[in-house]
């Protein structure tokens, strides 16, 4: 049996060793092509759940997707980002890889020991119609601890599926199958379809002094116990995602849990799920505390950002809208009272041209794809003094084209890479971004740059 394992923090790439195990390594690079499937989506999905092992059942080359470019925070680092495979060969499509995947597991739960293993279909399994439930029942069977089949080929559909295929997933197999050793009359989980773990990491302190508890992470820097017992919340709060609305329905419907939608990138969002969360409890107490920290935070934070609205007010920014985190970024330049021009990889939805709207009274934006030339344009008659940029989701190609761009304007370039692990959510992630705009314009780097060369002083 050859199980191949891929370690985040290696830096070869696409290498494979044999040792007295048969154990090999696989790094995706950051550059690899984005995998838009339901099985991308699936392992994006639960891939936070740090302590469970995650296991492939197909070729190696599909380890090669997209979870690898998204933020890897984790308080749990003995699992978090290592993932297995069965490494499907011809011989396994000809005859079956079932009794394969069987011995994977068993070998996979008696050597890392994980709380759980997720196993995972792929086209190539999917197709030749291996029994991914018995092969993951007689190893629960051998090992006793649980195996989660994850039935989502690739060629089901796009991510988005996969993603709710994941939250079916968790609703039918996991959530409710342990019982917490304590419950609070303040406790709630936390949904989003991607790891949140950096953006709840700087909510947390603000539940913890309202005394309210994060009992699950769904699925950010989560333990699998976690989630086992997330049907003992009181409340549901769905954070910047549409795709896990499902799963936020089921839980209200099969476990009379009701739930809040919020967003954590600009101060009024922030405040306003503080008082929403405070509301749903229906305390006066609770909301009177909530009003005290609101107050206290937001005063707090106009004091510190005092210094970098002197240095950074009128200043204009070019910020690319396509990957949700830049709104973190224009929540920051709002705060400053910096211009905002938005630009696009592709049409905005109609939520984002009203968030547009609302934040900065424009709801039009420039297709970078498309009119590069006219961004530079812009660039030049506006003097802009910063562009920021993400190659998140597939979009590096656009990425390097703005920056591309902004060293040919000879003006700082910002790429908020969520490999960063840089949060921009709540008050410490306005702060934060704030920081990283100053950092960035005022770098004396770009001094440097703009000067002249010796010889052409001289001339």
């Amino acid at each position: 049996m050859k199980v191949n394992q891929e370690k985040a923090n290696r830096h070869s790439h696409n290498s494979m060793t044999d040792n007295e195990d048969r154990f090999g390594t696989q790094v995706p690079s950051a550059l690899d092509a984005h995998e838009d499937c339901a099985f991308d989506g699936a392992m994006l999905t639960l891939v936070p759940i740090v302590d469970a092992a995650h296991l492939i059942h197909g070729p190696s080359g599909c380890m090669s997707n997209s979870w690898g470019k998204h933020s890897d925070f984790s308080s749990d680092s003995r699992l978090h980002k290592v993932r297995f495979t069965t490494d499907m060969e011809e011989s396994d499509i000809i005859f079956g890889g079932a009794k394969k995947l069987q011995k994977a597991i068993v070998q996979l739960a008696r050597r890392y020991q994980p709380s759980a293993v997720f196993v995972y279909s792929t086209c190539v399994s999917a197709l030749i119609g291996d029994d991914l439930y018995g092969a993951c029942k007689d190893a629960h069977e051998q090992t006793g601890i649980p195996i989660i089949p994850v039935d989502s080929p690739g060629f089901a559909g796009r991510k988005n599926l996969g993603i709710r295929l994941a939250g079916e997933t968790l609703i039918e197999q996991v959530i409710g199958t342990v019982e917490p050793e304590f419950i609070t009359p303040y406790d709630i989980n936390i949904i989003s379809e991607y790891n949140i773990a950096d953006a709840v990491s700087n909510i947390l302190p603000l539940l913890e002094k309202l005394g309210i508890r994060v009992l699950a992470k769904i699925t950010g820097d989560a333990q699998y116990k976690e989630i086992c017992y997330a049907h003992r919340a009181k409340l549901n709060v769905l954070i910047s995602s549409k795709v896990m609305f499902k799963l936020a329905k089921q839980m209200q419907n099969k476990f009379n849990i009701p739930f809040i939608e919020a967003s954590l990138y600009d101060v009024e969002d922030i405040n306003q799920l503080l008082r929403n969360i405070a509301a749903k409890f229906d305390n006066s107490e609770l909301q009177e505390r909530t009003e005290k920290l609101i107050d206290q935070e937001v005063s707090s934070l106009a004091d510190k950002l005092a210094f970098y609205k002197l240095k950074l007010q009128d200043k204009t920014v070019i910020i690319d809208i396509t990957d949700f985190r830049s709104w973190g970024m224009i929540s920051a330049a709002k705060c400053l009272e910096m211009k905002v021009i938005p630009v696009s990889n592709g049409k905005l939805s109609q939520e984002d041209k009203n968030r547009l709207k609302q934040w900065l009274d424009r709801d039009d934006i420039v297709l970078v794809n498309e009119r590069l030339e006219e961004i530079l344009q812009i660039v030049s008659e506006n003097q802009v003094d910063l562009l920021i940029a993400s190659d998140v989701s597939g979009q590096a190609a656009a990425r390097l084209r703005l920056q591309s761009l902004a060293f040919q304007a000879k003006i700082p370039f910002l790429n908020i890479t969520p490999e960063a692990n840089h949060s921009y959510a709540g008050y410490a992630g306005v702060l934060a971004a704030v920081q990283e705009l100053y950092a960035t314009i005022y770098s004396p780097v770009w001094e440097q740059i703009r000067k002249s060369a010796p010889w052409e002083e001289t001339a």
